[in-house]
């Protein structure tokens, strides 16, 4: 096991992983910018430095920085998180040419998921169910509108190199999928530097149910069940739970299969999550492979044991995985939501600025993971992400109820957030009937 890990990441997050360290006897190393000099992971680090300006160019993606303290304090290897540099290819070799390893997978499965038309080329190839639509790159509009004719409408225009939702767009005729072309293309250029697009057909009132992997260094690879992350807005998730009330067992491991083979199909190690979407007939479809832990990792360690975080930490090591696919079962259920700085009131804007209360409950099948605390400012540079809230219950319905009980009891006062938000979603009948697809909001607006 390492002596010393750097956590090239901020918030919650950081502060996950600085636990999990701290839980293997690793010493930590925290790096942070201007804006995050009070921040709880700075507090909680052995050793923490600053690394720039608050904007991310200059600090949290600031590799040669990131790279640079890493030596300076001795740590032998780099922790990315999620977000940022987690899914950067470039980073985790440039960590690998100056002999500190990357907890993650290496960059070969990096840049193979982190181009999502190649993605999809390799899934088909490996005999891994994909959505209907092109498998080519860089279509021209006119190619586009051709192929759209073809698949049938609706069809969803997506970024090459795309993610976190950016650069999608539903067309159900020609004229929107003109519009959405363009629209398109000028996100994915602006934000990944690559303006190619791909076109998929669009599955109506999916369900967006991920499988978690763990996998070796010598290619030993399972799957630890799967997440039901249907519940989002602008394609950002914000309710998770596990296991999802849509799959049944066969179902399971047939989806769990399906993702084992996937992780394979690139050589793939480390904890990574296959990301499938559903449709009604409970057909499966490969989205996409995020290639690094999950902000909903949570549930799948309240419903299995398994902590991930420490997986990572030991799988990077060179440690063997020594969990076999029998031994993963499903203990009770568990939901994940995500407690963000915005006002629901309006629009979900952002909602920076002093807390001056805080107060989280501590509750029997409640877990908290938090970064920040009373006093503490959020800074409008980043997400403003403040907490993930896990409540286990034997079943669906007591882990219902604990998270209802957990929000109630929450206190933030000098921002606003997201908390009645989730006692509204949690109380529906739409929740409680478990008919969570990726559509729910908009229904449950009709709902109230």
């Amino acid at each position: 096991m390492f002596d010393k890990v750097l956590i090239a990441n901020r918030g919650e997050i950081a502060v996950r992983v600085i636990r999990a360290c701290q839980k293997l006897g690793v010493k930590t190393v925290a790096v942070y910018s201007d804006a995050d000099k009070e921040a709880l992971h700075v507090q909680m680090a052995d050793e923490s430095y600053h690394i720039g300006p608050p904007p991310v160019a200059q600090s949290y993606l600031n590799m040669e920085k990131i790279i640079q303290v890493a030596l300076e304090s001795g740590a032998q290897a780099i922790h990315p998180g999620y977000g940022l540099l987690a899914e950067n290819a470039a980073f985790a070799r440039k960590c690998q040419e100056k002999g500190l390893v990357f907890i993650g997978p290496n960059p070969e499965p990096i840049e193979a998921m982190g181009f999502k038309v190649k993605a999809r080329q390799i899934m088909q190839a490996a005999g891994v169910p994909i959505v209907p639509g092109n498998v080519e790159e860089a279509l021209d509009l006119e190619q586009t509108k051709g192929f759209a004719q073809e698949i049938g409408y609706p069809v969803m225009v997506k970024a090459s190199a795309g993610g976190g939702g950016i650069g999608m767009q539903i067309a159900r005729n020609e004229k929107e999928l003109e519009q959405a072309f363009k629209m398109c293309e000028t996100r994915a250029k602006a934000y990944f530097g690559n303006p190619s697009l791909y076109l998929e057909r669009y599955i109506e009132e999916p369900r967006h149910i991920e499988i978690q992997v763990l996998a070796d260094n010598t290619g030993h690879t399972i799957y630890l069940n799967e997440r039901e992350c249907s519940i989002q807005r602008r394609h950002q998730k914000v309710i998770e739970e596990a296991p999802s009330t849509f799959v049944d067992q066969e179902m399971r491991q047939k989806m769990g299969t399906a993702a084992v083979k996937a992780a394979r199909a690139i050589g793939y190690n480390n904890a990574g999550t296959v990301e499938f979407l559903v449709d009604p007939e409970k057909h499966f479809y490969f989205l996409e492979m995020n290639t690094r832990i999950q902000v909903e990792h949570p549930v799948t360690e309240m419903t299995t044991g398994v902590d991930l975080v420490e997986w990572q930490l030991r799988i990077a090591s060179g440690e063997p995985l020594t969990l076999k696919q029998e031994e993963i079962g499903i203990n009770g259920h568990a939901i994940e939501c995500r407690i963000y700085a915005e006002d629901p009131d309006k629009n979900f804007m952002p909602s920076p600025g002093k807390i001056t209360k805080w107060q989280v409950p501590e509750l029997e099948g409640f877990r908290a993971d938090v970064g920040v605390y009373e006093g503490y400012t959020v800074s409008p540079y980043y997400d403003p992400l403040l907490a993930k809230f896990i409540s286990w219950g034997k079943n669906r319905d007591q882990a219902i109820d604990r998270m209802i009980q957990a929000l109630e009891s929450t206190v933030v006062d000098g921002i606003k957030t997201n908390v009645s938000f989730h006692i509204t979603a949690l109380k529906s009948k739409l929740f409680r009937g478990g008919r969570t697809t990726t559509n729910f909001i908009d229904q449950l607006k009709k709902e109230e």
